[in-house]
């Protein structure tokens, strides 16, 4: 088993719900101008892979994370998380909990 350590300080962006309800319960779609909002800085782990993509793990304080929050690093540079972000937790052992996703860099490098 590998284990991978942290090899970053990264900053979690996550936008407010997008969908919200007005007075008659109808469901109003987001601003398009919202900025995210910091949620936190934690240490944790960004790895390139084979394909491109990015594997970013995040420690569990960042959860909730979804599709489109942004992560960044302390040298600037950001990712936007694909997909569907999982929670992993270890019964009884908390000091290897984790938040894997999958990211895109934010914007591509051009090779």
């Amino acid at each position: 088993m590998a284990v991978v350590l942290p090899n970053a300080v990264l900053t979690v962006y996550a936008l407010a719900h997008p969908w919200t309800r007005d007075a008659n319960g109808v469901p109003v779609p987001p601003n398009p101008n919202q900025k995210p909002a910091p949620r936190g800085t934690w240490p944790g782990s960004v790895l390139q892979q084979d394909d491109g993509s990015w594997t970013v793990r995040l420690d569990p304080q960042a959860w909730p994370v979804k599709d489109g929050d942004t992560i960044s690093d302390e040298t600037g540079r950001s990712w936007t998380l694909t997909g569907s972000p999982r929670n992993h937790a270890v019964p009884g052992c908390p000091d290897v909990d984790y938040v894997q996703a999958v990211a895109t860099l934010n914007p591509p490098e051009v090779l």
